[in-house]
């Protein structure tokens, strides 16, 4: 089979349908296609089309992963969960991964800081519940541990979230109700002797 096209596609930018004896056979990416070293006139056998083929298939689903990524971060348990949900083959997915880490997309360990920072900076809450949610996305206990730490700084850092969540669920009148309150911070995994002193400390204040 000879390659008679390759034309830049008008809706998917960056990517290339490939015609081979006038038909279209498969599309890649640009930089699969630089890989491919594909050229109009190359003449390939069925068993080089139907590798290509398959090349378009992991092109598209590396594609998709780079469009799950841009919407947000994500850990590597993540991405290999969504993976496993397209039936890639192990392969295919330590391939992916590799590729991804290798130019920066994936990290683990960036991706707890840029966790905790958001989560103190935002949605301020405890560290036994910053550790429970990174948990659930199977971040590495090592990286967990270097990011939020034992210290006094995290504590401070821990009593100045409980203060703020205090104060601001102050302003809800269920919240007014010191036992809802109390059962309220003691789920977001703030223990009852901090919750007790920051609420005294709050009364005193008022």
């Amino acid at each position: 089979m000879k390659i008679t096209g390759i034309k830049q596609q008008v809706r998917r930018a960056g990517r290339y349908s490939i015609f081979a004896d006038g038909k279209y056979t498969f599309s890649l990416s640009d930089s699969a296609l630089l890989d491919s070293k594909l050229t109009v006139g190359q003449d390939l056998t069925q068993e080089e089309i139907e590798s290509l083929k398959q090349t378009s298939i992991d092109d598209k689903l590396y594609n998709n992963t780079l469009g799950y990524l841009a919407i947000r971060s994500r850990t590597t348990w993540e991405i290999t969960t969504y993976l496993q949900r397209k039936d890639a083959s192990p392969t295919l997915i330590k391939t992916i991964l590799n590729k991804l880490s290798n130019a920066n997309l994936l990290d683990d360990n960036k991706f707890a800081i840029a966790f905790v920072n958001d989560r103190r900076l935002l949605r301020p809450t405890s560290r036994r519940k910053i550790i429970m949610e990174l948990r659930k996305k199977h971040v590495p206990d090592e990286a967990i541990q270097a990011v939020v730490g034992t210290g006094s700084e995290q504590q401070e850092e821990e009593q100045t979230a409980l203060q703020a969540i205090i104060e601001r669920k102050r302003r809800q009148t269920k919240y007014q109700d010191d036992l809802k309150l109390m059962q309220y911070l003691a789920r977001q995994g703030f223990n009852y002797g901090d919750i007790k002193a920051a609420l005294n400390n709050n009364a005193v204040d008022e």
